[in-house]
């Protein structure tokens, strides 16, 4: 299939239309909305059943459906592995938590496995707060999704990449934007200055991480292209 030189065209040209109606925003997990495309979803899944992450740290909250998502598959890996002394849990960064998105997350039934930090996620404080988190876990995984400037994503990187268990994944979401039609007049990122360039620059300088590529060859449909970055070593 992707050896077809009509997926890749197709499946582009697809993204490029549905884009222009915010397609990413149609969809909601266990009644939050999540700002994801179903196919990384399910991709995520297939990531986190691999893993078994015991820590999730997710930069950006939003409506809280990934968080909830992630908390949600954690449920699902206790109830798997029957485990029960194991703590698993996900922290959740965001520099602006609004207060009617709070609240839906702390009642959520998911809520006992969620923390969430207000505040930069490139902010000193915040990260040496994660990492004294992430001490008391044995396999984390990282998912950056907040600004998605150049500068940005690549100090997320920095910070947080080495919290990333060997075997593990630091997934970086919207690397599409460098190959996207359209613009983002209305955004500080485009392309050129965006997660994708970031993840370059990253890897130029760091030789634990590969990009996995499996699970957008699978999905073909995917809004981080390229940033699916699992630790070798």
């Amino acid at each position: 299939m992707t050896q077809d030189p009509d997926t890749k065209r197709l499946a582009k040209q697809f993204q490029d239309h549905v884009s222009r109606y915010k397609y990413g925003y149609y969809f909601t997990w266990m009644g939050r909305p999540i700002i994801q495309i179903p196919q990384d979803m399910i991709s995520l899944q297939e990531v986190i059943m691999s893993v078994r992450p015991d820590l999730i740290i997710e930069t950006g909250i939003a409506h809280g459906g990934s968080l909830i998502f992630s908390a949600s598959m954690l449920e699902l890996l206790d109830t798997f592995d029957g485990a029960q002394n194991i703590k698993r849990e996900v922290v959740g960064i965001d520099i602006d938590i609004r207060t009617h998105n709070r609240a839906a997350i702390e009642v959520h039934p998911m809520h006992k496995r969620i923390t969430m930090l207000e505040g930069s996620s490139i902010d000193a404080g915040i990260a040496e707060q994660v990492c004294q988190i992430a001490e008391r876990h044995q396999t984390v995984m990282v998912l950056l999704d907040s600004c998605h400037t150049h500068a940005h994503v690549l100090e997320e990187l920095k910070l947080y990449a080495p919290l990333v268990s060997q075997n593990s994944y630091v997934v970086v979401y919207d690397t599409g934007i460098e190959f996207a039609d359209h613009t983002y007049s209305d955004r500080p990122w485009g392309k050129g200055n965006n997660p994708y360039t970031a993840v370059q620059a990253f890897l130029k300088n760091c030789d634990d991480f590969i990009v996995d590529d499996s699970f957008e060859q699978k999905s073909v449909l995917t809004s981080c292209p390229g940033g699916w970055l699992k630790r070798i070593k």
